[in-house]
């Protein structure tokens, strides 16, 4: 049995290359919460709480390499649109909610899509990999009878249809119906660690996460489990300037990988 450790989360060093955002956008009672406490807690959240936006962080320990991503729970009713780019312009995979029984909360979510690629195309490295944005498109409410069923199915596919980085999943967070699929689609369509989905971890709380640390003296034990994955619990939402600052390392990186592809191939 693993014992706790006085650590903190702040102690752990993630490298910029492991880092990732994931911002979940859509209209108001829509789901989007419930969806992340899925995520983060396995749980559903039954008191509705209207989201101003909402920060969260998780890291992992898979086979020994140290990851995090930020969660970006934002607000459906676009108070602000300057932080509301800013906030596609940092993220690295989307997750795009509307409810199977509201008409317009789909077509939200189709000006949401395109305006997640012109921001996107909008980068000063405006290059075909900049299209390549991953992002799940989720009905929420599942279920719901049919009878109050407002999207078909096949409107759904058809939005993502010939698109490979996109998926369209429907789902029911308060069953918890699907939303797990969801998650290992859309890692798997970003190539990030499968082991990221809620399921193939081992949840631990902050107590343990010394556990996390690359350079652990249980190390091997870490191997052993394979991968685990802690919440932060003091997780805070970045300042506009580190949002900048992380736009620019993700387009630089992108470049200097293409760069050495190209002396490579020479």
């Amino acid at each position: 049995m693993m014992k706790p450790f006085h650590s903190t989360p702040a102690m752990l060093n993630v490298p910029a290359k492991n880092s990732y955002r994931m911002v979940i956008l859509g209209a108001s009672k829509v789901g989007k919460s419930c969806i992340v406490s899925r995520f983060l807690n396995s749980r559903f959240e039954e008191l509705y709480t209207p989201t101003i936006e909402d920060f969260h962080r998780k890291v992992y320990n898979i086979r020994g390499d140290i990851y995090q991503l930020d969660i970006l729970d934002t607000s459906g009713n676009h108070p602000f649109p300057a932080m509301r780019r800013l906030s596609i312009l940092t993220g690295d995979v989307f997750i795009l909610v509307f409810s199977l029984d509201s008409r317009g909360s789909f077509e939200e979510v189709q000006r949401l899509r395109q305006q997640i690629i012109e921001c996107k195309m909008s980068l000063k490295d405006k290059t075909k990999e900049a299209m390549e944005i991953p992002m799940a498109l989720c009905g929420n409410k599942a279920d719901r009878p049919e009878v109050y069923r407002e999207v078909p199915t096949e409107e759904g596919e058809q939005l993502v249809a010939g698109d490979p980085n996109s998926v369209y999943f429907e789902i029911s967070a308060r069953k918890n119906s699907n939303v797990e699929e969801m998650f290992r689609a859309l890692f798997s369509m970003a190539k990030l660690p499968h082991e990221m989905s809620p399921a193939l971890h081992r949840k631990i709380s902050v107590q343990y996460c010394e556990a996390l640390h690359r350079r652990s003296s249980r190390l091997r034990r870490v191997k052993e489990v394979g991968a685990l994955g802690m919440v932060s619990p003091l997780a805070r939402r970045p300042s506009v300037n580190s949002d900048l600052m992380y736009i620019k390392e993700k387009v630089l990186g992108r470049r200097q990988v293409r760069e050495r592809d190209k002396c490579l191939i020479q």
